[in-house]
């Protein structure tokens, strides 16, 4: 097998690991690695992805156990090494629990879990994950989540939209974020943000079922070839 090795870290309670393995398994120039969440040794993965479930059973909070880890430290150390790391779902949630991207995940607004297609536009095309699409462009992508409501403080969503890191929004079929648009109430419709140096990001929406027209979208494929790139 050849390609760079891109790990997938399984915490207990994780459910999307094998959607996303396969994801970075059918992307030109990646290879998929498992990473156990005790294991302290990256085994020289070259990217690393978080995936989505209910890592320990989404106890105290979505992402708060599993912040705390064994690999994660590693995870972070990686991070900040400027190592590309993607946090999906319940990862995006662990990434803001390690400080590793600001703001937190919430309850839903309706607090009621969601499921369903959405349409989503880039925001920013300036990270490793979005190097294959351009600004503005609409994308569509499943969501699942009972807790993806992002929140922040007035001045981190400010720097976040003036940095150019809010990456993906939740939008209409016609690209405008409205309220009908927003699945769970988070704040400016956003969907997705990178870290300050970019090679960090997180979103709650799945490309990894979003990789084939055969289910609706192939518009996943972007972001595990961007990442693949990045970690080459």
């Amino acid at each position: 097998m050849s390609g760079a090795p891109i790990g997938i870290v399984r915490f207990p309670g994780t459910n999307c690991d094998q959607d996303v393995f396969d994801a970075v398994a059918a992307t030109d120039g990646a290879r998929a690695v498992w990473l156990w969440h005790k294991e302290t040794d990256l085994a020289g993965v070259r990217g690393i992805v978080l995936a989505g479930g209910f890592s320990y059973g989404d106890y105290l909070r979505a992402g708060a156990i599993a912040r705390f880890s064994p690999i994660m430290e590693r995870v972070i150390r990686f991070a900040e090494a400027g190592g590309p790391v993607l946090g999906i779902c319940n990862g995006f949630q662990i990434l803001t629990e390690a400080g590793l991207l600001p703001g937190a995940l919430m309850r839903n607004a309706r607090l009621s879990f969601v499921c369903r297609e959405q349409w989503l536009r880039i925001d920013s095309d300036d990270t490793a994950f979005t190097r294959h699409f351009q600004r503005g462009q609409l994308v569509r992508f499943p969501v699942a989540h009972g807790e993806g409501n992002y929140v922040a403080d007035e001045e981190t969503l400010d720097r976040l939209e003036g940095e150019g890191r809010v990456v993906f929004r939740y939008v209409d079929e016609t690209g405008a974020a409205t309220a009908v648009a927003n699945p769970n109430g988070s704040a400016r419709n956003i969907a997705g943000i990178a870290g300050e140096r970019r090679n960090v990001v997180g979103l709650m929406p799945h490309p990894d079922r979003a990789m084939s027209l055969l289910v609706g979208s192939d518009d996943g494929r972007g972001v595990f070839r961007g990442l693949a790139e990045a970690a080459a």
